[in-house]
Formats: C-alpha cells, structure tokens, sequence
C-alpha cells in the first residue's frame, strides 16, 4: 500500500470520525494512523505467530473430569468440567499446559430403559481457561473414554453396553476353554450376581480424549510443568544402571516378560505418594478374595480396579511394587510394575526400573487365556509419565537412551508389542517439596 494512498485513506477516516464523535478524537486516530504507515507496524509478524502458536483441527486433549456424570442422575445442560492432565507442545513451548479447565455442557442424556436400548451421553465442550490468559473459544468432540467398556460414536456420543454386551457374553468359548472355573462362573454370574448395570457413569477423574473440530489459537507459551532435563550426576547413574540391566523382566520359569520402559528415582514412600496422587492403585494379592473379585467384575462387565496382577522378575526378585488404573472393566487397565535396582544416586536415592503396559482385552488362542495389550509400549510409556506428571509429585522427566535397545517382540503369552528402545526417567520432588 502507497503512502500517499495511506494517507488519503486516514483522512476519510478522521473525516467520519469527526462527524461522529468530534475533533479531538478524529485527530487522535489520524495521528495513531500516521504513526504506523511511518514506522511501519509489521503486518505480518502477528499472523506468522499466531500460526506457530495454533494446535490445528484432530489434535487431542488429554482431559481429566472434574465434574461426575451419569445417565441417572445427571441433567440436560449440565455444566461438565474437566482438567487437561497433558501437556500439548507445539516443539517452541507448551501451548496447553497441564491444569487447563474444559468446561461445556451435556447436550445429550438417554438412559437405557429397555434390554435392548443403548444408554447415551453427549459432552460438548465450549471452552478452555488457561491460567492468565483470556478464556479460549474450544471446539472438540470425546473420541475416547479411557479403559471404558463404553464405545464413543463418530460425533463424541458414549453408547452404553447392553446386557447381552457385558464381557462374559462376548466370550462364550472362554468358558468351555476353563473347565470347571468357567463352569463355577457361570453358576456364580447366574445365581449371585445378577444383571449387569448398563449405566453409563464416570465418577470424577476419568480420563478422556478430546480431539479438536476446529483450529485452536493460543496467544503466547506456557511455562513446562516440569523440568525436561535431568541433571548430568543423575543422568550418569542411570546410564550406568542400564549398561548391565536386563533389557525384560521374566516369569518365575525364566521366560521373557514385558521390556523396560521406566527408570523412576526415589524412595518407597515417594514413589506410593507419588502414584496415590496420580489416581493410580497397588493391586491385591493373588488368593480366593481377589479371584472372587475377578469372577464377579467379568461376570458383570464391571472394573475391579484392585484386581491382581502376576508376578514378574528381574535382578532376581519380584516386582516391589506394582500399580495399576481401571475404570469400568476388567478387560482394560493400565499397570505396571517396578523393581528396586542395588544402584543409587551421587545423593543416595534409589533407582528403580518399571516395565508399563496396556491391556486392551482378552487374549484368547490355544493353551493362552489372557489379557490382550496395546502393542505400542511407548503410548504407554508416555500416559505414566504423563500422569505422575500431574499429579505434582515429579522435578523433572527425560527420556534416555540403553546400549542394545529393543524395538519388538513378543510377551510371555504371545502378544506383539513395538518400542523406540527409550527408557522414561522420572525423578521425584523431595517429600517436603510436595
């Protein structure tokens, strides 16, 4: 644009400015004009920002419900809210730090009053705050509930299951396949337990996914929640560690398990706090009580979000501690398990290595009846950082490096898994730091 056409321009402008709100003011906004076509404002630095700092349509938000919601006893137009527990980088900075709120409402709520009639629920989210800026205008759809027997439809809807859905129906040769166990569990689904519950119902901190519709534009970066290096003393140890470490722990008959994937620093009464925080949970032992437990959550397509887990080992000894998180059944959690390492810090903290995995439903072939997992060991890597992260327990995290990393294989059942080879070091805050 020509000066003289700029000129002539702010001229026209002033002019019906006068008319409307005086001379003064018309004067004013000449000069403000003038001062740019001088000096020249860029035009094009704001857009070429604004374009580094929007996430585009699909990405997805990780989002934690604050807000319960339920086909019984929540409403239409309800007000839904729920915290982003992930942090979204756009490789400059992060964008959408951990602590956001979404809020929205429910547009959609059908219980399920007939045998045959899916439950339905709708969440549309409208907004997100993010600390010290301006409220944002969001567009985004559920995609997934995570670990839910629920499915979500194409527009976000959640169907519920049916009763004829619940897990054990859909397994009818798993029964045949147990013997006299499945023939005790069908007498125990049938005379104990009754009809399973097909509501649809997410207690506060259930986890969802939330993918964009629309292009979401963030003013300026937030700072990361926790520090992404790790000091050069810890980062020695751990290499020192992971140069003699098994790259697999192994059953008790010595066949391979599940690969490493977690180096996690601290102590016994950090790493409990640090996984209670995160809405993680120690399994129950192995014995009649928790078979019972598992029986029943089968039967009904129900979670048993303490159900056990098997013993792995490595460095000679099982598992010190083992978590896991569930929502609403058996057949998907996430759990994993650590080991105590005879390797410390220059400060004397322990080391610990984890192994976390992903199990997405039964696993049923010849001689095998188990849990099937997501193949991709590093999603799963990535969701236990990510929720130790939030939880405000953790000073920094990094991903590292092993002499000789594996990349695929097979678990102690059979099921394929893939990996990067990296290892996800989490250093914990100091107790009193918390």
């Amino acid at each position: 644009m020509s000066i003289s056409f700029a000129c002539t321009t702010a001229i026209r402008i002033r002019n019906r400015v006068r008319v409307q709100f005086g001379p003064d003011f018309a004067w004013m906004v000449l000069f403000l004009m003038s001062f740019a076509v001088t000096f020249g404002i860029p035009r094009h630095g704001y857009s070429q920002a604004a374009a580094q700092n929007t996430l585009s349509s699909g990405t997805t938000l990780y989002v934690r419900l604050v807000t319960p919601v339920s086909t019984k006893s929540s409403h239409l137009n309800q007000t839904v809210t729920a915290q982003v527990v992930r942090e979204i980088t756009n490789g400059r900075g992060v964008l959408i730090p951990i602590g956001a709120i979404a809020s929205g409402k429910i547009e959609k709520l059908i219980p399920s009053s007939q045998p045959a009639d899916h439950a339905r629920l709708l969440i549309r989210f409208t907004e997100l705050a993010i600390p010290n800026h301006l409220p944002l205008t969001l567009t985004a759809h559920v995609t997934e509930v995570e670990n839910a027997r629920e499915t979500v439809l194409p527009d976000g809807t959640i169907q519920g299951v049916l009763e004829k859905d619940a897990p054990i129906g859909r397994v009818d040769g798993m029964l045949d396949r147990l013997g006299s166990t499945g023939t005790t569990m069908e007498k125990m689904g049938g005379k104990t337990f009754g009809k399973p519950d097909t509501t649809i119902d997410y207690p506060s901190g259930t986890d969802l996914d939330l993918a964009l519709d629309q292009p979401l534009a963030v003013d300026s970066t937030s700072p990361p929640a926790v520090a992404t290096q790790i000091a050069p003393a810890l980062a020695d140890a751990v290499q020192k560690l992971l140069a003699d470490a098994p790259n697999r722990c192994e059953s008790k008959s010595k066949k391979p398990g599940d690969p490493l994937n977690l180096v996690v620093i601290g102590s016994s009464d950090q790493i409990l706090n640090a996984y209670k925080q995160a809405g993680w949970v120690e399994p129950s032992k192995l014995g009649t009580r928790s078979g019972a437990g598992t029986v029943r959550a089968v039967w009904d397509g129900q979670g048993y979000i303490q159900a056990p887990v098997s013993d792995l080992y490595l460095f000679g000894h099982m598992e010190n501690f083992a978590f896991e998180k569930m929502l609403n059944t058996f057949l998907k959690r996430h759990h994993l398990r650590l080991w105590r390492s005879t390797a410390t810090t220059p400060d004397g903290r322990e080391i610990w290595l984890g192994a976390s995995t992903h199990d997405t439903g039964l696993d049923v072939h010849p001689g095998v009846i188990s849990h099937a997992i997501d193949p991709d060991l590093d999603l799963e890597r990535t969701k236990v950082g990510a929720d130790l992260m939030a939880s405000g327990t953790v000073a920094a995290e990094q991903l590292v490096s092993r002499p000789n990393p594996l990349s695929e294989g097979k678990t102690a059942t059979g099921a394929n898994w893939k990996t990067d080879g990296q290892l996800l070091v989490i250093e914990l805050k100091p107790t009193s730091a918390m």
